[in-house]
């Protein structure tokens, strides 16, 4: 696995006395491949390029198989460091996680989430056990045939671990939130895989990503401890679903080979204002647990963030699923018989409507497809926000 390095070989960093400190930029974008407000930030010297270690966006796809909105992205992200930096995009697309959701249904607005390692200290650190830290791996490239696999489940703890690491994350306990990026199987992969002689768990490509869900999901948990490191819990992927991770959001998509992870938690070796908390949600209409997210930041909702508040939230994210029992709080929902609409279309627009309206603000990352990540029908709210 490759720790995340955007500095060319042999070159030192430029503030390695000083402890890092963490710049969120949340960032609009009028089209898939609009990174102009990075380069904006870039050419005005508010970050550097070599300083950038994550991306987390929300484009206008249809948050399927064939949502190339997610590669157009990070073609373009990728062409725009390259450039910058005097560096390969190839190289750089295996060492800086980008992890991406299609699909901004009703009002959630497409935007991308930078995450800068500045390296300088803040003027003054907030209350609390210590300033927001970020850590990143991406794994060895995942073969088809482990997609949705107890192989896969030991990538992403193994990445997740590595992640922690490099974060300066000693402590399960202190990591608030992990982003995770898995690969999924498509026929061209699964016929490959075949013709080395594997067989793939599935070949069909939208069943191949809820079982890559449901694999990262579960190596985050054993990475925190929310699970024990057990093989014969493969059995239990995508059919117990009382086993999961309160901290996890993973994505599928065709335009990843390998695990991409990214984590969040709090360390002491770490400066600066940010800090971040996430809340399970135990199903769609759980507004509840957007207040419980907001609490430990010192926010309160009521019922809509206030002007001062919402100015102190950097990003948002929120993992959901319409319930597979095909009812919410006892009532049938028809999400899942919809022939017209795709049931993740419909629940990322109605939680994302609910949670935009507790903070005022659209700009949210709203993701479908939450098998093992929250309760089993809900999901979960994480918030980053500076303290007051």
């Amino acid at each position: 696995m490759n720790a995340h390095a955007l500095l060319p070989p042999g070159t030192a960093p430029t503030q390695a006395a000083t402890r890092p400190c963490l710049a969120v930029h949340r960032l609009p974008m009028a089209h898939p491949g609009d990174l102009s407000a990075l380069a904006a930030l870039f050419d005005e010297g508010v970050i550097e390029p070599a300083q950038v270690v994550a991306v987390i966006g929300k484009t206008e796809g249809n948050g399927g198989v064939n949502d190339f909105t997610r590669g157009y992205f990070t073609q373009t992200l990728m062409s725009l460091l390259a450039a910058r930096l005097g560096r390969p995009a190839a190289e750089l697309l295996r060492e800086l996680p980008c992890i991406l959701s299609g699909g901004t249904e009703g009002v959630l607005s497409p935007h991308y989430v930078v995450f800068a390692r500045t390296g300088r200290p803040a003027a003054a650190a907030g209350p609390g056990p210590g300033a927001l830290a970020i850590g990143t791996a991406v794994s060895a490239p995942l073969p088809a045939q482990h997609v949705g696999r107890w192989a896969q489940v030991a990538s992403v703890a193994g990445a997740v671990r590595e992640a922690m690491r490099g974060a300066g994350i000693a402590r399960a306990e202190d990591v608030a939130f992990v982003q995770v990026k898995c690969p999924c199987v498509t026929a061209a992969r699964a016929q490959a895989a075949a013709a080395a002689g594997h067989t793939v768990l599935t070949a069909d490509s939208g069943r191949s990503m809820a079982a890559a869900r449901a694999a990262g999901a579960f190596g985050v948990a054993i990475a925190l401890g929310e699970l024990p490191d057990d093989p014969a819990l493969e059995a239990s992927m995508l059919a117990d679903f009382e086993r999961f991770s309160r901290r996890a959001s993973i994505s599928s998509g065709v335009e990843v080979e390998a695990n991409e992870v990214i984590v969040l938690g709090h360390s002491a070796a770490w400066e600066g204002t940010l800090r971040m908390a996430c809340a399970p949600m135990r199903d769609a209409l759980d507004i509840g647990a957007v207040a419980e997210a907001l609490r430990p930041l010192g926010m309160n909702a009521a019922p809509q963030l206030s002007a001062a508040d919402a100015a102190r939230v950097a990003a948002v994210f929120v993992k959901c699923e319409p319930d597979r029992r095909g009812h919410v709080r006892g009532l049938r929902h028809t999400m899942l018989d919809d022939t017209d609409i795709n049931a993740q279309r419909h629940i990322r627009g109605a939680v994302g409507g609910m949670v935009a309206g507790v903070l005022g603000d659209a700009r949210i990352f709203v993701s479908g497809g939450a098998e093992h990540q929250g309760p089993d029908g809900g999901g979960l709210v994480a918030v980053i926000a500076h303290a007051a």
